[in-house]
């Protein structure tokens, strides 16, 4: 080689020398300083283009403090039993819709194909359940006003509306449907949280909706509409292939309630093999009803919880701190509305100051500044029936001692936060601790709040990763590209579910917004051991809702129940998942069947797989 030849070698190598360690260092930093978050914001990569719209004479430039604000829910279930988990969203304004999982990643919208889109009534939370036991997943929406519906799944991939067939007529202020057996008799039963009359007989031909009332004070002194639980039967006892019907049970069950309920959740809170309800109220105190065992239920709130939220929204079970029993957590957003229509954003600096605190009134610092407000909340006590010795004015959240006694540890545990909605939990990173998702913020015309990722620290602590973890600030910024009345109309998001929607092994996160495309965070967490369950009921009903999952690992009892409806008009999978951290070893499962008060015990369960289950026909071994 001539010498000019080996020159332009030396150099040559010279130059690839400089770009591998300079693309040694960016590849580090990357590493080091920016480490992928883990999770990203990805509705459009997979498909899922729907949008939620609201009202614009309620929530638009004529923007009324009323339930519409309260947005709409979402929920998750396999449809067309191909063993992927779908997802139905509802609107206020215009159709709902129904994306089904293509098992590659992505989803198809199917709604009007399957018959379930309505979009003639404004809808407010659904749940997919198997009410007939025939192994297919049928869907309960719930309405303000237009009439609740339920859609009888015919197996093809379509639905038929049952709703007068069944005796599911109501017709009122409906939010959460909470399905579960209360009396064990193997079928799902129906309780129905409604609120009151707070929107006006005014009706909007156009977008098929009554006129909501815009005075908080008058909405919150609005007539009190009563719950509904309904018994799952048989149309004729002699012939069970005549199918299911629903009648209505509330009067000698002992559920009315106190009006304004929420959302519900229910758990057997005691361990005597009966499930149990706790239902949340937007205005005065919530309820713990103990299943008597004899179709009864006694209000036991104040003996065994003792004050609860004032303005209770979302509520949830999960174990946080793997002791075995299910702790109860209800989020308050009422009692962070002190400032009312705060348009010119006068309270938000003091909203960031006390985004953690509890107050003694629901005027919050408003009474610390001017004591008429404490009289003057007195007196709508009095009118609305709350009294404040019964009242925590922020979240709750109630350890499980055992023995049906809980200790409220909210503070204590981190988890006090401010306009905060729903609840979505999962053990997001895998690591065998449940952590909790709380979607918040009000919109227009209020400022931008954040969502809240709390991660569990296994301490009987949380903290808020959001921002580290990829959840905030929203990929398509805080706030809209078109304004409101001229003021800048900023995101909120209002209920969240969760499943391994890839089947990979962990748990993304599903968010409706108001007025705004969904999120769908997709969870790319470094990876770690996990196993998950799907749970089929033979004596007990097909869909296993109440059932109990107990996995032991060392010093470790990690729950989870199978849910239908709860955390505020949402149902997350009914696949139950665990985390197991770095040690794929589990020692042995327990499944506590409903009604059964032997748990089955299983061995030599393969971690880092979906472990379908069927319920024992005979005793539990």
């Amino acid at each position: 080689m001539s010498t000019s030849g080996v020159f332009r070698a030396v150099i040559c190598l010279a130059v690839v020398g400089v770009v591998v360690v300079v693309a040694w260092f960016v590849l580090r930093g990357r590493s080091d300083d920016h480490p992928p978050r883990a999770f990203r914001e990805c509705a459009d990569e997979v498909g899922i283009t729907w949008q939620m719209h609201f009202l614009p004479n309620e929530q638009g430039e004529t923007f009324k403090i009323n339930l519409y604000d309260h947005g709409c829910g979402l929920a998750v279930g396999d449809f067309d039993g191909d063993g992927k988990d779908d997802i139905y969203f509802c609107n206020q304004l215009g159709k709902n819709a129904l994306y089904r999982n293509k098992g590659d990643g992505t989803f198809e919208e199917v709604a009007e194909q399957a018959g379930v889109a309505l979009g003639d009534r404004v809808c407010v939370a659904a749940t997919f359940i198997d009410y007939d036991n025939d192994g297919h997943q049928d869907l309960f929406v719930t309405s303000t006003r237009g009439g609740n519906v339920l859609f009888r799944n015919r197996g093809d991939g379509t639905f038929e509306d049952v709703t007068a067939k069944v005796g599911l007529t109501h017709v009122g202020h409906s939010q959460t449907a909470v399905f579960f057996d209360y009396d064990n008799d193997g079928f799902l039963d129906l309780f129905l949280a409604n609120t009151a009359e707070w929107t006006t007989n005014d009706f909007d031909e156009r977008s098929h909706y009554y006129l909501g009332r815009g005075d908080f004070g008058e909405v919150m002194l609005s007539r009190k509409e009563d719950n509904v639980l309904y018994h799952n039967e048989p149309v004729d006892p002699k012939d069970p292939s005549k199918g299911r019907k629903f009648v209505e049970v509330t009067d000698k069950a002992g559920l009315k309630g106190r009006g304004w309920a929420g959302d519900a959740v229910a758990f057997d809170y005691d361990g005597d093999g009966h499930t149990d309800l706790f239902v949340t109220s937007m205005f005065g105190r919530c309820q713990l009803y103990h299943n008597n065992g004899n179709g009864t239920f006694t209000d036991t709130t104040l003996k065994v919880l003792g004050r609860t939220p004032f303005g209770g929204v979302g509520t949830r079970v999960f174990d946080y701190n793997n002791d075995g029993r299910l702790d109860l957590f209800a989020v308050d957003m009422h009692s962070d509305m002190w400032m009312g229509k705060d348009d010119s954003h006068t309270w938000e600096a003091e909203a960031r100051r006390s985004e953690k605190k509890k107050f003694e009134y629901l005027f919050g610092p408003l009474a610390l500044l001017n004591p008429e407000k404490i009289k003057i909340e007195e007196d709508l006590g009095r009118q609305v029936g709350f009294k404040h010795d019964e009242l925590l004015f922020g979240n709750a959240f109630y350890r499980n001692e055992g023995g049906g006694k809980f200790t409220e540890v909210s503070d204590k545990a981190g988890l006090e936060t401010f306009w905060p909605w729903g609840i979505a939990t999962g053990d997001f990173s895998n690591g065998g601790w449940e952590d909790v998702f709380i979607p918040s913020g009000m919109g227009y015309p209020f400022w931008y709040w954040p969502n809240y990722l709390m991660m569990n620290q296994g301490d009987g602590t949380f903290q808020n990763r959001a921002e580290e973890m990829g959840i905030e600030p929203p990929p398509r910024g805080t706030a809209f590209a078109k304004k409101i009345n001229g003021q800048e109309a900023v995101r909120s998001s209002r209920c969240a579910v969760t499943g391994d929607f890839r089947g990979e092994g962990r748990l993304d996160i599903v968010v409706n917004n108001f007025n705004d495309q969904p999120y769908y965070f997709k969870n790319q967490s470094p990876r770690k051991n996990y196993v998950a369950f799907r749970l089929r009921g033979k004596r007990c009903n097909r869909d296993a809702i109440g059932a109990v999952v107990r996995l032991y690992q060392g010093d470790k009892i990690m729950t989870r129940q199978v849910l239908a409806g709860c955390g505020y008009l949402s149902q997350c999978s009914k696949t139950v998942h665990f985390g197991l951290g770095d040690q794929p070893r589990i020692d042995r499962v327990e499944i506590t069947w409903p009604g059964r008060a032997r748990p089955q015990e299983l061995k030599n369960i393969d971690a880092n797989k979906l472990n379908p289950i069927d319920e024992p026909e005979g005793d539990a071994p």
